[in-house]
């Protein structure tokens, strides 16, 4: 897949790139709503002999609109690249989210971004809306294509008789329901990054952890024991994952921290790059008055987390 990244203006003209077939949206998560728009899309582009493509936006909108700097990813940009890469899309534009685009008249953004890339028919939800305040959107969209290119619209996907959407997701992470959104996005949650190095604490009670440096960016379930899995070079393993500020032995403490005790595993992880699958939730962030206490429930988690991944195999 090859990854253009385009800010308004780009320089990018018609006559050199090829016919394209391009599924239009934030995809967020790239939940099973957003396949179905890209999986058409790519479907479609076979079917007319053409490259498929994927036109994402970075940063969120509401980082410009809002002024909001806090904004966290259910996919960020690197995993969205990996899953879009995994979906056959061929090419994907990741386009720069300012206040000039944000300004852009429908007509002026189908102009610059699908005329303007040679895209000759666009896929998108039936709720995509684009240019100055969402004025341009799926129903009017042929008003705006100059007759140069075709559209179909995706209608709702539901699961449960509720849409599957990135704000559904957003609310069941904050309430630990990762098995329920691995269902909605089709795969596990997942969150990347470096083994640093850390207290050494686990490691003194007999239950030593990697320490993740995580992304600021990425959007984490809420704080708890979980149940997941370990991606280390290419090979899973099991862990039980606490997120969450060590109450036992910090106080006043905000940042979360993400520590993972991978199962049977004793090899030396600093500096290397990990993945965690969020599989199952299973207890809220306890206090401790003594260390034995925590040992004694740090047992029954890894009994209990066990029992549950011997039964997902």
């Amino acid at each position: 897949m090859k990854t253009i990244e385009l800010t308004y203006p780009h320089s990018m003209t018609a006559d050199e790139l090829p016919e394209t077939v391009v599924a239009l949206g934030f995809f967020d998560g790239i939940h099973k709503g957003h396949q179905t728009v890209i999986r058409q899309a790519v479907s479609k582009a076979e079917e007319k002999h053409m490259e498929s493509a994927v036109i994402t936006f970075y940063p969120h909108p509401s980082v410009v609109l809002k002024n909001n700097h806090d904004v966290k990813y259910i996919t960020p940009l690197n995993e969205k690249q990996e899953v879009l890469e995994r979906l056959g899309v061929d090419r994907l534009y990741i386009v720069t989210f300012n206040k000039q685009l944000s300004s852009l008249s429908p007509q002026e953004f189908i102009d610059h971004f699908i005329i303007g890339l040679h895209i000759k028919h666009v896929v998108a939800g039936f709720d995509f809306t684009y240019g100055h305040k969402g004025k341009g959107n799926m129903d009017n969209i042929e008003m705006y294509s100059r007759g140069k290119f075709g559209y179909t619209i995706i209608d709702q996907v539901s699961i449960d008789n509720e849409k599957v959407s990135s704000t559904r997701i957003r609310s069941l992470l904050a309430d630990g329901e990762v098995e329920k959104v691995t269902e909605l996005l089709g795969r596990p949650l997942v969150t990347s990054g470096t083994v640093i190095e850390g207290d050494k604490r686990g490691r003194e009670i007999g239950f030593p952890t990697a320490n993740i440096n995580y992304s600021e960016e990425a959007l984490l379930p809420k704080p708890g024991i979980y149940a997941v899995g370990v991606m280390i070079n290419g090979t899973r393993f099991n862990g039980m994952a606490s997120l969450g500020i060590n109450p036992t032995f910090t106080e006043n403490r905000t940042d979360l921290s993400l520590e993972v005790n991978i199962l049977d595993f004793h090899d030396d992880l600093y500096g290397k790059e990990i993945v965690i699958e969020w599989y199952k939730f299973f207890r809220n962030e306890e206090k401790f008055n003594q260390v034995e206490e925590l040992i004694e429930q740090m047992k029954q988690d890894e009994q209990l987390i066990r029992t549950y991944l011997s039964k997902q195999i």
